[in-house]
């Protein structure tokens, strides 16, 4: 077993700086990531690989394992940067954080956060910091939060906000609604809150205070956001009610209830699946095939937005892991026609709009995506970025206030595409030239760590001309 490789009393923000970044992590093994790297017009691509662990779900394993009692057992954990992130963050507040293996890990609960010996440093996570937020302010503890330059610039107020409204103190270092920010929680009373934009973060952030609270805390979405906070909540033993309303739902969580430790199996990410499947699509001749996709039908929407644009994908192998119903995804070179996506979709892909971009570049007709403003405060403003990328490779890109239109066509290539450190951005364009008349570079690809470590080695697994570049 190995401990964690950074101490809870080695201050978090120089843990993180002086940590290399990496696509690959099994044991002490580590590559290295090259300043750009550049993909090229690549053959056919084929092969069987595994998706990596769920982002969403790795997260709230790690921080419901570090409130419950007991041992929480983790299999398939992504090993990402951000993930790696809130492991430490849960080990600062207490909790015992082991690594048994690759994607094995243990969380000892702690039964209640404990005052962190210096600032928790959540790096570019921003589902990290929001959850961790909502689930400290739950404790009568102060703790200052604080993240990468990406991370500083996201919106932290709607999260804030309705912890505030519970009761949770905010002190903001430097600007109103921008990190870093000390909480100090405990005493808190339930509320009653009504979301004006579907978001997952925003739930799970007040129901992981509400087990805290005096009282039923209530969420209510007039569109569902993922529901894996409520179905992991279950999983270790919360009684949380879950009422359709007009298409929506009211969440209902009484305060003052214990969890328990458990056992949770990761199933794997659809957002990251999204990358070798749009290679697949894109690449003539090729046939790709993704095992052990989560299929929850909130986290399905680029998969239904692609068959409507044509898209031979198919789903074999359904079974349930980790609570969640995951499947065999296989994508075949498919002739694509461009479509409108209906807005309301968007909270069961939002973060899948930049690859859904790349592959719209090569259909007939224009995609029309709207009612995503959301994009613009991800990682980066990721509209504007896809917009600008697509248009240096030769694509006919219209942007608006809440969205953008691809009009699809032959892509030219031959730019290097700015990412600003995003790791979705990146991914997208290496995709993009795949099939692009020339080479496609980006900058930063360090990032892509954050989410999906293995990216690299998997798709030149696949065949997928994808090399370092100066």
């Amino acid at each position: 077993m190995g401990r964690l490789p950074c101490h809870p009393l080695t201050p978090l923000s120089k843990a993180i700086s002086a940590r290399p970044r990496f696509l690959s992590l099994s044991g002490d093994r580590r590559v290295s990531i090259p300043a750009h790297l550049t993909a090229r017009r690549s053959p056919a691509l084929s092969g069987r690989v595994r998706a990596p662990g769920d982002k969403s779900i790795s997260h709230r394993a790690l921080i419901l394992g570090a409130m419950a009692t007991g041992v929480t057992d983790i299999e398939g954990l992504l090993e990402g940067d951000d993930i790696l992130a809130t492991a430490r963050a849960v080990e600062a507040l207490g909790a015992t954080v082991e690594r048994l293996g690759e994607g094995r890990w243990r969380v000892t609960g702690c039964s209640g956060f404990k005052a962190p010996v210096g600032v928790i440093d959540c790096g570019n996570a921003g589902t990290g910091v929001r959850l961790l937020m909502g689930a400290a302010a739950g404790y009568p503890i102060a703790v200052t939060f604080d993240g990468d330059a990406s991370l500083r610039k996201r919106p932290m107020q709607r999260v804030t906000g309705p912890l505030a409204s519970m009761g949770a103190g905010f002190d903001w270092a430097n600007e109103l609604d921008r990190l870093p920010v000390r909480i100090v929680g405990g005493a808190l009373k339930a509320i009653d809150h009504v979301q004006t934009v579907a978001s997952a973060q925003i739930k799970s952030a007040i129901l992981l205070a509400g087990l805290n609270a005096a009282g039923v805390t209530t969420v209510t979405e007039a569109e569902p956001s993922r529901d894996h906070t409520e179905r992991m909540l279950r999983a270790f033993g919360a009684e949380i009610g879950v009422l359709p309303m007009d298409g929506g739902w009211r969440v209902s969580l009484m305060g003052g209830q214990d969890l328990a430790g458990t056992a949770v199996a990761v199933p794997g990410d659809p957002s990251s699946a999204a990358f070798p499947l749009a290679a697949g699509l894109i690449v003539p001749g090729s046939g790709v095939t993704v095992e052990g996709v989560m299929l929850n039908p909130l986290r399905t929407g680029l998969f239904e937005t692609w068959r409507e644009m044509g898209a031979d994908l198919t789903v074999a192998n359904r079974r349930m892991a980790g609570g969640e119903e995951v499947g065999d995804v296989t994508a075949r070179h498919s002739t694509l026609t461009g479509v409108v996506v209906p807005p309301d979709r968007a909270a069961s892909m939002i973060d899948e709009y930049p690859i859904l971009a790349a592959t719209a570049a090569f259909a007939e007709g224009a995609t029309v995506m709207r009612g995503i403003g959301e994009m613009r405060v991800k990682e980066s403003d990721r509209i504007a970025l896809m917009a600008a990328g697509l248009t240096a490779c030769g694509v006919r890109v219209t942007e608006e206030p809440e969205g953008f239109t691809v009009f699809g066509g032959p892509v030219r290539g031959g730019a290097t595409v700015t990412t600003h450190g995003d790791h979705r951005i990146a991914m997208s364009h290496l995709v993009l030239g795949l099939a692009a008349e020339e080479a496609i570079t980006v900058d930063e690809p360090d990032m892509i760590a954050t989410s999906f470590p293995d990216f690299l080695q998997l798709m030149r697994g696949l065949g997928a001309d994808i090399a370092a570049s100066e």
